[in-house]
């Protein structure tokens, strides 16, 4: 659904995006592999990170040889260390550097060095709602499906997954062009629970797995739509408070651009997957098949060293990004809906 999540984007007067301006100053992973040419950033005191250690000027120097390789340089190198060889040129050269860093960190961990995780388990949530093919200006997008994919940030792994689909209210006829869009008919939204009784089921399914008691999480969607609009729109469809564990989010759209250095128009889901060497598995717009396959991107930028990190929140309504210099924090323990009555 990210394309026509794209189009409803500007239609929603309920949700304010904050200062572009501070957006350019989020780039939760351009200081993760600093090059020999520029000087990295000083981490925040918060930060597992401090780049005064000697091993960064070592990856920092790898860096710069690995600029001047060619793709057939890259590709022979990554074959003889025996790493995945797809993927355009700037992907290779970003896995490569993540090969030798995660080397060097591995190293200076033992002797007492910086380390490079921040979540133990990460949520991938993409929410299919109600549309129709073209939106009116009025129109309230209602949650239909509620995907969540999890995974383990240490064995980078998929683990486990939650899917309900949801029964909407205001608008409960789907129109054919959502039933052919998202796969989704009339007779699984009819028998379908509504919003609040799923959203203490996703509730309960992270508290079994101890997500923000035990183990440190965050969530992480394709873009911002699906927290700072749908959740944000359905709450108040229901009448819910809004849910405190998904205030603040990874945009892993952002994340990609940055990382690899690419322009929005090459941060579709479609897109990253194929400069990422990889094939779209299920069907799309499927809200539990499009998270699974946000979580194997997610998975190869972590391989390719990139630090997953919350990079946008909700406050009052309003869309803000979450500098690089934040501490970094895991969502908090998950709490059952709560009226606004």
């Amino acid at each position: 659904m990210d394309e026509h999540k794209e189009n409803i984007q500007t239609k929603d007067v309920n949700v304010k995006m904050s200062d572009p301006g501070e957006e350019e100053k989020t780039k939760p992973c351009s200081r993760v592999i600093p090059d020999e040419e520029s000087a990295p950033e000083v981490s925040s005191p918060q930060s597992n990170s401090d780049f005064s250690h000697p091993v960064y000027k070592e990856i920092a120097l790898a860096n710069g040889q690995i600029n001047r390789m060619s793709r057939d340089e890259l590709k022979k190198k990554l074959a003889d260390l025996q790493l995945d060889t797809r993927g355009v040129k700037d992907v290779m050269k970003k896995r490569l550097k993540s090969h030798y860093k995660k080397h060097k960190l591995m190293q200076s961990a033992g002797e007492g060095g910086p380390t490079d995780t921040y979540y133990d388990y990460i949520c991938v949530v993409d929410f299919e709602a109600t549309c129709e093919e073209d939106n009116p200006a009025d129109f309230h997008h209602e949650i239909i499906e509620f995907p969540m994919v999890l995974i383990n940030t240490h064995t980078l792994e998929i683990v486990d997954s939650f899917q309900e689909y949801v029964r909407p209210e205001l608008n409960p006829q789907l129109s054919d062009f959502c039933v052919k869009l998202t796969g989704i008919t009339q007779k699984m939204v009819d028998e379908a629970d509504t919003f609040p009784g799923v959203l203490q089921r996703v509730v309960d399914w992270l508290k079994e797995r101890e997500l923000g008691t035990k183990y440190k999480y965050a969530i992480l969607t394709d873009g911002a739509w699906d927290m700072s609009k749908f959740l944000n729109i359905q709450c108040q469809i229901s009448r819910l408070k809004y849910p405190s564990f998904a205030k603040k989010w990874i945009n892993i759209r952002k994340l990609y651009g940055n990382f690899y250095k690419v322009p929005r128009a090459q941060t579709k889901l479609s897109t990253m997957l194929e400069k990422l060497g990889l094939k779209y598995e299920g069907r799309p717009h499927s809200g539990l098949d499009d998270s699974r396959n946000i979580a194997r991107i997610a998975l190869r930028m972590l391989q390719d060293g990139c630090q997953l990190r919350v990079n946008e929140r909700i406050h009052a309504g309003q869309l803000l990004s979450v500098p690089s210099s934040a501490p970094v924090e895991g969502a908090p323990p998950p709490h059952g809906p709560k009226s606004k009555d």
